[in-house]
């Protein structure tokens, strides 16, 4: 008996240490579980890139210190801060998820690096452990007990930060004047940036309040988004500083977090109660280079006020001209901030191209203070909903200030034009994309390209243009007024336009939601086919490579909504006829032996073909009497035919018979249209036995237009119309490319004018880019040389941007070598220019090969060492690939993706995959049409 009890107290006991055993494996692997190893079922809140929802920020009490100077002991520049962020718990949790990037916290009070405070008199658990979790981007607050809901807290954390030139989050500036290197920190929070700066919520939708602080030397000034409240001399750890207060933010986003420490000036005036100041380098203030900006500001300022019906909420509007910034400028609110050749003009050097961009740069950032500041899309799945709006509104604002430029017109060149050619391939994507598939902060820096802008734009001129304007603003203010302060969806858009519509008894065939979800929620656009022998319209979704597969589906079947305006002979039928299936019967398009146009100005956002006998009347009509035809409707029978012809919908010579009328054409938007599309065959053909006709035909083409602006100008007078300095500059060009001496002499003369007498520059500032380009492009050495020294010493951004895009225009491949070579050197050209150096190389013939060579070697180098803040990586694909049309180029294009998958493709993931498609496309259209244009291009050539 005593030998079996032993034997059972033995059993039991091996039993129990297999059952902790068991446990503490189940327990470990759980951890592990939890911790994140990717492909496993259970995830944890912290592996996962979205917050949770138990927490909502209201406000942060934020000091920050950048230091000016580099750290003795790192060598680095870094700056300090402090954070207090008070959050509701909405949801009981025993976590707190903040994102946090590399910052590097300090040991606390408490002995840890974050310390959790009650608001009130309320319960706090303690802190069992912190961590920060690199992948995600968190700092991670695990407790001991759960939060209260309904309750709030705060959570103070101390921290360090490089100070880095990164473009990203809080970052250093560098800039040289007279002999002195300066430096500013400035910042950039969007769109995942503030995590970078201090710990937060950095979602959209997490909106709060922001108290700054800023720490400075007292020989800076210190800007904000709030007014400066106070601001206090005073000494810290033996360091004279500045200590500057500013009033609370509105409730807004962490991507509008401004933040500048520099030693610039400033201007300023007033729009009623609203200060507004304009701040740059000392030098370019004196010079006057802001006054442009300054006098449009207030006008803008005013305009969309008027437009949304609703005030500018904040006291002030600071606008500062940076000299290293990656996008072209930033809304943040009350403190936007712009390169500099995007917000200083400067009349005796900068063109009539640089005055309008000012203008509509100004008008599109100041649009974002309402459409993404005061109402901001829920999560970056809706891009357009911030941009699409802006882009659209800053046509009609920077119209209220400049109404001679014809700028609402130049919409269908620079946006719908544009966007047409990337929404045609399959790649593309909808405006709205499921919310669920952009988490990682790359798929949020892809949302931010043409289509989301563009597209955006031209679907919301479409929407006005069907509901009359009247409504689609009273619409628009009951949208803005009724989600201030807070987060949308597209929906919530489409429902205040349709009580708009309701309350003005505007006839529609569907709901608004109906119409515009088949534009948002698809990719691409359709064609519309008019057959105007029987009157039978169809529409079809329209693709570059017919034989291309749309691998993703469509809850609408590629069918969309489509408004059409159109006219016969010259004459606007009254009403909008709307094609609301597949196929169906106009009757009245019928065209009885005249000319059928729909889409006329080209407010629907779609292409349109016809029969052949409608497109010979057409054609006809413009040989005849061009001027019949609207001025957009010219450019859109050109860019339509064109793409039309890629898409083998026409032939190739139909297409080029469109271009045949430009010998009576002196408009510029039909004549860049052509240009652009021509382009295209340029980079097809330029390496065959097509490109000697093609400059042949080109040459004649250009000679008239050449000759008017000579007769008009003299080659002394600056053409009175905003756009027939534009146009003029195509003459130059184009006459210069294609040889014509005349062009080519007188280009280089003003050039050697200038080497002669470098401080002395007569050039007009508008043909500066292409006299520049000319001239380098027939010189050698000596005038690459003297280009590279005046673009180094320039003094004005603008004009250092002219010289940096014509030093690309050598024929000396040495020298094309040693510029793609600069741009891995920083202190030669800006990390922000360097894509649009290497773009620029790779649109001179001789130069694209080298800059794809280039990239190929130094891909893993530029995207480890400048990461997605500095370089436009998206831009270098487009830019090196443009000419790819070979199947040995299609291999070292797919080579160099399956190469250097591990180092990746940030922002030019989307891009790449755009080339691939691109480049099959261009194959195939390459062994169809090569034959067709070059026999239509010697009978021209041959006449």
């Amino acid at each position: 008996m005593e030998k079996r009890r032993r034997v059972s107290k033995l059993c039991i006991l091996c039993v129990f240490l297999t059952l902790v055993s068991v446990a503490t494996i189940i327990t470990l692997w759980t951890i592990a579980l939890t911790r994140g190893d990717e492909g496993d079922d259970v995830v944890s809140p912290w592996d996962r890139y979205r917050l949770p929802t138990s927490l909502v920020p209201l406000s942060y009490n934020i000091t920050l210190w950048p230091h000016l100077t580099p750290d003795p002991d790192s060598g680095l520049y870094l700056f300090t801060g402090t954070s207090t962020v008070m959050f509701e718990c909405t949801t009981e949790t025993d976590l707190v998820l903040i994102h946090s990037n590399k910052l590097n916290y300090t040991l606390l009070e408490n002995k840890d690096i974050a310390l959790l405070l009650a608001s009130g008199d309320g319960f706090v658990p303690s802190i069992t452990s912190t961590w920060l979790q690199p992948k995600t981007q968190y700092l991670v607050v695990q407790l001991n007990g759960r939060l209260s809901q309904g309750e709030t807290y705060l959570l103070h954390t101390e921290f360090t930060g490089e100070l880095a030139d990164d473009l990203a989050g809080l970052y250093r500036s560098e800039y040289v004047e007279d002999g002195a290197r300066r430096i500013v920190a400035t910042s950039q929070m969007h769109p995942t940036h503030a995590r970078k700066t201090f710990p937060c919520f950095d979602e959209p939708a997490m909106k709060a309040v922001f108290y700054i602080t800023l720490i400075h030397s007292p020989e800076t000034v210190a800007l904000s988004n709030g007014h400066e409240t106070d601001a206090v001399n005073t000494t810290i750890d033996g360091v004279a500083v500045t200590r500057t207060t500013f009033e609370p933010t509105k409730k807004m986003s962490t991507y509008l977090l401004a933040i500048v420490i520099s030693d610039y000036i400033h201007l300023n005036s007033t729009q009623g109660n609203i200060l507004i100041r304009i701040w740059a380098r000392r030098k370019a203030m004196e010079q006057g280079h802001g006054n442009y900006a300054l006098s449009v500001t207030g006008p803008i300022l005013n305009f969309l006020q008027c437009y949304c019906n609703i005030s500018y909420p904040l006291r002030k509007l600071d606008q500062i001209a940076l000299p290293d910034f990656y996008f072209g400028a930033m809304e943040n609110w009350g403190l936007v901030t712009y390169r500099e050749t995007k917000l200083l003009y400067i009349p005796l050097t900068s063109t009539s191209q640089n005055k309008e961009s000012t203008a509509t740069i100004i008008a599109h950032e100041l649009a974002h203070m309402w459409f993404g500041n005061l109402v901001t899309l829920r999560w970056w799945n809706e891009v357009w909903l911030n941009e699409g709006f802006a882009s659209y509104v800053s046509y009609l604002a920077a119209d209220s200030v400049e109404p001679t430029w014809g700028l609402k017109d130049q919409i269908v060149l620079s946006d719908i034009h544009r966007v047409f050619a990337v929404d045609a391939l399959t790649s593309s994507h909808p405006l709205s994309s499921k919310e669920d598939s952009i988490v990682l902060p790359e798929q949020i820096s892809q949302q931010f390209d043409i289509v989301s802008y563009s597209k955006g734009a031209a679907v919301l001129r479409m929407l006005s243009g069907f509901l009359s304007e009247p409504v689609f603003v009273q619409g628009l203010s009951k949208y803005l007024s009724n989600f201030a302060y807070s987060n949308t969806v597209g929906n919530d858009l489409w429902e205040n336009l349709q009580r708009a519509v309701e309350a003005n008894n505007v006839y529609l065939p569907h709901r608004v939601h109906d119409i515009m979800n088949r534009w948002v929620l698809q990719r691409g656009f359709p064609v519309v086919t008019i057959d105007t022998a029987t009157g039978k319209v169809s529409q079809k979704h329209f693709l570059l490579d017919t034989d291309s597969k749309v691998s993703v589906g469509s809850p609408f079947d590629y069918e969309w909504l489509i408004p059409i305006r159109w006219m016969k002979s010259g004459e606007v039928q009254r009403d909008i006829w709307w094609l609301m299936e597949k196929t169906a019967m106009n009757l009245e398009m019928r065209s009885g032996g005249l000319w059928i146009l729909a889409n006329v100005n080209v407010t629907g956002y779609y292409r349109v073909n016809y029969d052949l006998g409608n497109w010979e009347r057409l054609l006809a009509q413009l040989i005849g009497d061009h001027q019949l035809i609207p001025l957009t409707n010219r450019a859109q029978l050109v860019d339509d035919a064109f793409n039309l012809a890629r898409a083998h919908v026409v032939s190739a010579s139909l297409a080029l018979r469109t271009t045949s009328y430009l010998y009576a054409e002196t408009d510029y938007i039909p004549w860049q249209t052509a240009l652009n599309n021509l382009h295209y065959y340029y980079l097809m053909l330029d390496q065959t036995e097509v490109y000697h006709p093609m400059q042949e035909y080109m040459k004649k083409l250009v000679t008239p237009l050449y000759l008017y602006f000579k007769k008009m100008t003299d080659w002394i007078q600056v053409p009175q119309r905003h756009t027939d300095q534009y146009n003029q500059v195509n003459a130059i060009t184009m006459a210069c490319k294609t040889g014509i001496t005349q062009c080519q002499n007188l280009t280089t003369a003003w050039f050697k004018q200038w080497m002669d007498k470098p401080q002395h520059n007569l050039i007009q500032p508008h043909l500066r880019d292409a006299v520049y380009c000319s001239a380098i492009a027939s010189g050698d050495k000596a005038e690459w040389e003297f280009g590279w020294t005046q673009f180094k010493n320039a003094s004005v951004a603008s004009e250092a941007s002219k010289l940096m895009s014509a030093l690309a225009c050598t024929s000396n491949t040495q020298l094309l070598e040693r510029y793609l070579s600069y741009t891995l050197k920083p202190a030669m050209i800006r990390k922000q220019d360097a894509s649009i150096v290497i773009g620029s190389v790779a649109s001179n013939r001789l130069g694209q090969e080298l800059a794809w060579d280039f990239i190929k070697l130094h891909w893993d180098y530029m995207i480890t060492q400048y990461g997605v803040g500095s370089f436009n990586f998206a831009s270098i694909i487009h830019g090196v690939t443009g000419r790819f049309s070979t199947s040995a180029q299609l291999q070292q294009l797919e080579d160099f993706m399956t190469e250097h998958q591990a180092a990746g493709f940030g922002s030019a993931t989307l891009a790449l995959e755009q080339a691939v498609e691109r480049t099959r496309a261009n194959i195939k259209w390459r062994q169809q049409n090569k034959q067709e244009i070059l026999d239509w291009f010697t009978s021209q050539t041959n006449q």
